[in-house]
């Protein structure tokens, strides 16, 4: 299985007599939302770009021809690198996979380059089960692949679900991408079976989380699961719904939220998405309210305005001692953030922590060659910026702002606009001083 292999438009086949029979309600169902989900069924039959490929068989060692072609019913690249973004995060000891395929391949890469755990994968297909645990062993990796027939009825949710056997009592990321959406457009939502024993701070990745039906899922998972936080996030061509569990967490690690997506494809997708419900305007209530939004930097720009007075506040009301040198590791493996260098001839005023829905933010305030006093500001972000830094205004006061990886910085000060946006060239890396 490798990138010389085409990917089938179609599932595969069914392996049983029960899954190909269903209930008539289920047929309907499948027929009403295909009528709608078009856009996102089209949209999935695109893996992902080149380039995105590349950068994930950099990321994980692999040859270039160690993944097959994607898109149809395999995971995209955006998918991909979430679970890669997860495992490198979590370090997780155990992993559940619901879907086999190229995920699994990633996935067993991923946990062998990061702590080593276990991933048990769960497929209906006997055959591909048994092909793709070799495929597993042909790369050098190991997983525990098993046969699940969809023969199992949930009182729940509608369709037929895995046979699941001997699962781990604790799993700390859950990574669903199966059963498909033919076997009914719901049938995912049976994964929150396995939602009790997650560990504290564990994961869930379900794919396809743009689809109306994964929509009206997380919807419904949104309200009977009140210990777990679901944010449907971009970056792949079908939408990833990243669930964590809070419960008995004492600090649940933030993902990666970055948007791996270009923004005039981000902006296809949602037009898209709007003229499929307009049209169908039946089921336009369970989804509308729930069409993925693009990115905003107003709230990330006021928060770095804000910090730059409390830090200041902060730093009048006891004696610091300045430095020219900051341990970034240190700070990085408190709070999960990554600091930039600071420019040569920048002495380090203040450093402050502050809690963020994302987890936490940090604040440095520094002196600049010229003993002009700014503040850095970075937490884990999606902003429309991208590595080259955008200006801002919040408080009448200059904000310079930018993005490297899941991480979003920004640099405030009293300062003059122009000069604002030379010295947050000059942290990010992307141009001269002036």
């Amino acid at each position: 299985m490798t990138s010389r292999e085409l990917t089938g438009w179609k599932p595969m086949e069914w392996d049983s007599d029960l899954e190909r029979s269903g209930v008539w309600s289920d047929r309907l169902y499948r027929l009403a939302f295909g009528a709608i989900g078009w856009p996102w069924l089209a949209m999935s039959l695109w893996g992902g770009t080149k380039a995105s490929k590349a950068r994930l068989l950099e990321r994980l060692g692999l040859p270039d021809d160690a993944l097959p072609h994607l898109g149809s019913w395999k995971a995209d690249t955006g998918f991909l690198h979430r679970i890669v973004d997860a495992i490198e995060e979590l370090r997780p000891a155990t992993v559940v996979e619901l879907g086999s395929g190229a995920s699994s391949l990633v996935a067993a890469k991923a946990l062998q380059l990061h702590g080593g755990g276990r991933l048990v994968s769960y497929d209906q297909h006997a055959a591909f089960v048994a092909a793709t645990a070799q495929w597993l062993r042909d790369e050098g990796v190991a997983a525990d692949m098993r046969h699940a027939p969809l023969q199992h009825r949930s009182a729940d949710w509608p369709g037929t679900w895995y046979s699941l056997s001997d699962v781990p009592e604790r799993i700390d990321l859950l990574i669903i991408d199966g059963p498909p959406w033919v076997v009914h457009p719901f049938v995912r939502g049976a994964a929150d079976i396995l939602f009790d024993r997650l560990s504290p701070g564990g994961v869930v990745l379900l794919d396809d989380a743009s689809r109306p039906g994964e929509r009206i899922i997380a919807k419904r998972w949104r309200q009977r699961w009140p210990d777990m936080t679901f944010e449907r996030v971009a970056g792949s061509t079908k939408g990833t719904l990243i669930g964590r569990k809070t419960r008995g967490a004492d600090n649940v690690i933030p993902l990666p939220l970055r948007s791996r997506t270009s923004a005039p494809a981000a902006r296809w997708r949602r037009a898209a998405a709007a003229i499929a419900l307009l049209g169908t305007g039946w089921m336009a209530h369970y989804a509308a309210d729930d069409l993925a939004a693009p990115a905003r930097a107003e709230s990330f720009v006021d928060e770095a305005s804000a910090s730059y007075t409390v830090s200041l506040a902060g730093q009048r009301m006891r004696s610091e001692v300045e430095r020219d040198s900051l341990d970034g590791s240190e700070i990085g493996s408190a709070t999960g953030l990554s600091l930039p260098p600071i420019p040569s001839g920048w002495k380090i005023d203040d450093v402050q922590v502050f809690p963020s829905e994302s987890g936490m933010s940090v604040a440095l305030v520094l002196q600049t060659d010229r003993a002009e006093t700014v503040a850095l500001f970075i937490k884990r972000a999606e902003t429309p910026a991208e590595e080259l830094p955008l200006l801002a205004h919040s408080d009448l006061r200059p904000v310079a702002y930018w993005e490297n990886g899941p991480f979003a910085y920004a640099l405030t000060g009293e300062l003059q606009p122009k000069r604002m946006l030379a010295l947050s060239a000059e942290v990010a890396g992307a141009g001269p001083k002036l």
